[in-house]
C-alpha cells in the first residue's frame, strides 16, 4: 500500500532527480504537515542523496529553538504567515547543510481558525543559497484536516522542484 498518491510519489521522483543532478541538498521546516515533506523524500529509495534534515516546528518555540524564527516576528505577524514561512526556510537553510529548504505554516482544522487566519489557510516558502526566497499563500477552506495537509506537500514539492532549477 503507498502513502502517497502516485502523482505526489512521481513529483518526488522528479525533485529528487533534479536535485541530484544539480548537486543540491534539500531541507524541511514543517508546521501543519507534520514531517508529511520529508516523508514524501524519503519514501523515495536514493533520497539520502539529496535531504539533509527535516525540521518538524509545530510549536512557536520549536519555531523559534530549532530554525531561529525570532519570537517577536511570531507576536508581532502569528505563526501562520508569510513572514514566519519566509522566516523558517531561511532558518532552515542556517541550520542545516542544505542548498534548498521549503517551509510551511498553515491551520489544517478542522478548529484553530479565525477571521483572519480561516481553516485552509497556508503559507509557503521556498529558500535558496544565493537566490530570492520565494513564498505562496494557499487558501483550501473546510476541504478537511488531511486534505489540506496533502494539498500543502503538493505545492512545497513544486516549490522545491521550481526553486531548484537553473
Amino acid at each position: 500500500m503507498m502513502m502517497f498518491p502516485r502523482d505526489l510519489d512521481a513529483r518526488a521522483v522528479e525533485l529528487i532527480e533534479r536535485l541530484r543532478a544539480a548537486g543540491l541538498m534539500l531541507a524541511t521546516a514543517e508546521s501543519c504537515t507534520g514531517g508529511l515533506i520529508a516523508g514524501l523524500i524519503t519514501s523515495v529509495p536514493g533520497s539520502s542523496d539529496v535531504l539533509d534534515c527535516g525540521f518538524v516546528t509545530y510549536s512557536n518555540d520549536a519555531k523559534t529553538r530549532m530554525v531561529g524564527v525570532p519570537p517577536e516576528l511570531i507576536a508581532g505577524h502569528g505563526a501562520v504567515s508569510e513572514e514566519v514561512a519566509r522566516a523558517m526556510a531561511e532558518g532552515a537553510l542556517k541550520h542545516s547543510s542544505a542548498d534548498i529548504a521549503v517551509a510551511v505554516t498553515g491551520v489544517a482544522g478542522p478548529g484553530g481558525g479565525s477571521v483572519l487566519k480561516p481553516v485552509g489557510l497556508v503559507h509557503c516558502a521556498a529558500a535558496r543559497k544565493g537566490h530570492q526566497t520565494m513564498t505562496r499563500v494557499l487558501r483550501l477552506g473546510g476541504i478537511g484536516r488531511d486534505a489540506v495537509r496533502m494539498e500543502t506537500v503538493r505545492v512545497a514539492v513544486a516549490m522545491a522542484y521550481e526553486i531548484s532549477g537553473p
